[in-house]
């Protein structure tokens, strides 16, 4: 039995040692250690064998099974260590390669052209000012000449909170907060995200708009029409038409709506300007009295103009963009064009 014992043990060794992969190795501590192998044969025979011989048997055999886990274990790291170096092999880094450049972050067309209009209107004294998203209906409406029986109110499609105020429609409640505050004389722009129910290639539930206002004695539509035209050629150069056509807005009176000949037809009429060959982009007008009896303005001592500039409209027309939609995908791709 101790003979068996140690040939079986020799040649478990020598087959261990010549394994050449994984599964080959696993196969082998199987059939050498496994409960079914030989060795562990003998550890169950034990009861068959002389009291006398069974010390000397039993200590043979955890030798054998203790060196030859060791064995495999030893075989396995050596193992593991040759496909490590194969892959490292495999893998290597050619470190004479160029290296893959950051990607850079980009500013936002929205960002960019904001950014410029507002540069445009500082120039010319206007004051920056903010004010809060979610408005009361005073604000956003009655202040503004738009009382709740006003039709107007069915254009702006205006989302309603629980609490009963809203999500502005535009900045114009900005204008409304800061005259409660200030006196004239006063020229402000109020950038900022509105709010409508409104969807298409041309249109956005989420936008962003500066709304202008100027108020002291003795302001004119003609100051109006000379301010909006040098904006406007500030921004587009001097080849881009333009045309004032009157129009009607609750706040102002008279008002006239402003639009940019089509980029993308050169006016000739597409599915963009819908076959008119002209795009709106911006509302204006005189500053109705009503708006400045609710201030506590006097509209006989004073008199202002007022407008809206729609910001996803002048970055469609400065960079070619026929679709608004863009401007709120986050596609990489797009965004790093600017």
């Amino acid at each position: 039995m101790l003979e068996k014992i140690q040939t079986l043990t020799s040649q478990a060794q020598a087959d261990i040692e010549r394994a050449s992969n994984l599964q080959e190795l696993d196969a082998l501590r199987i059939k050498y250690l496994g409960k079914k192998s030989e060795i562990f044969a003998v550890l169950k025979g034990l009861k068959d064998i002389p009291e006398t011989e069974r010390p000397k048997v039993g200590q043979l055999v955890n030798e054998a099974k203790s060196r030859l886990t060791h064995l495999v274990e030893d075989k396995n790291l050596a193992l593991q260590k040759v496909l490590q170096q194969a892959a490292i092999a495999k893998e290597k880094i050619d470190v004479s390669l160029p290296g893959r450049g950051v990607r850079r972050g980009h500013f936002h067309p929205v960002t960019i052209v904001l950014e410029e209009i507002k540069k445009i209107f500082k120039a010319m004294g206007y004051l920056v000012v903010e004010g809060p998203d979610i408005e009361t209906e005073h604000h956003n409406f009655e202040a503004l000449n738009i009382p709740s029986y006003h039709p107007a109110r069915d254009m702006h499609d205006t989302f309603y909170l629980k609490s009963g105020e809203l999500l502005r429609t535009h900045t114009s409640p900005v204008q409304i907060r800061f005259m409660q505050k200030n006196r004239p004389p006063l020229a402000i722009i109020a950038p900022g995200r509105v709010y409508r129910r409104d969807a298409d290639v041309t249109h956005s539930p989420v936008f962003h708009q500066i709304e202008g206002l100027l108020v002291d004695k003795n302001v004119n539509f003609a100051q109006l029409k000379g301010t909006l035209t040098y904006f406007l050629r500030q921004v587009f150069g001097e080849k881009r038409r333009v045309r004032f056509r009157p129009s009607y807005f609750p706040f102002t009176e008279p008002s006239a709506e402003v639009d940019v000949e089509c980029f993308l037809c050169g006016g000739k009429g597409c599915r963009l300007c819908k076959n008119s060959g002209w795009l709106e982009i911006l509302g204006s007008g005189m500053v109705d009295p009503n708006v400045f009896l609710a201030v506590g303005f006097d509209p006989k001592k004073y008199s202002g103009f007022a407008f809206g500039i729609g910001i996803e409209r002048v970055a469609m027309l400065k960079y070619g963009i026929d679709d608004i939609r863009l401007f709120f995908e986050n596609r990489a791709q797009f965004l790093e064009q600017f």
